[in-house]
């Protein structure tokens, strides 16, 4: 056994200890976050807000981040789509969107941070942690080992598979 190998496992156990809390928490957001498209887990909310008076369908659709906003009908100043309505003479529109619990949605935030959240520096150091995860392993065993040998062919099917199903 080489001298690195015992210093690689215990860096490699302690470090696994410690993100063992943070590997649950961020498995639970990304199972989450596969459902995004779906109501899974959300609640309805009911919004009421006053915006601008007259604005355009196009204005309306940004103003209460709704992409591909459809109005159904248009009656005087009161103009109604799916999720509510907008009075075009007071500015006051009240809709529903379906949420996640605060919670679950705080979880899912942690997935989506990008450089002008702080979180980005914990999603930094997880992916920095993981890759190291994935080199120390190989130093779990000597190379000339049938442990070793096995381990490499089961990383090359894990790549092999993720190629595949990112590319199908």
């Amino acid at each position: 056994m080489s001298d690195k190998t015992p210093k690689m496992r215990l860096y490699h156990r302690y470090l696994g200890y410690f993100l063992a809390g943070i590997m649950a928490v961020y498995a639970i957001s990304g199972i989450t976050l596969i459902f995004r498209d779906t109501n899974f887990l959300k609640r309805e909310k009911l919004v009421e807000r006053t915006l601008s008076p007259n604005l355009k369908n196009e204005e309306l659709g940004r103003e209460i981040r709704q992409r591909e906003l459809k109005i159904e009908k248009e009656e005087g100043d009161v103009v109604t789509f799916r999720q509510g309505s907008y009075n075009r003479a007071t500015g006051v529109v009240k809709y529903t969107v379906k949420e996640l619990p605060y919670f679950m949605d705080k979880l899912t935030h942690l997935h989506k941070a990008d450089t002008k959240n702080p979180l980005f520096f914990m999603n930094v150091f997880f992916g920095l942690s993981l890759l190291f995860f994935v080199v120390s392993s190989f130093w779990m065993f000597l190379p000339n080992t049938t442990v070793f040998k096995k381990g490499l062919y089961f990383a090359l099917g894990g790549a092999v598979l993720t190629l595949i199903l990112i590319f199908i």
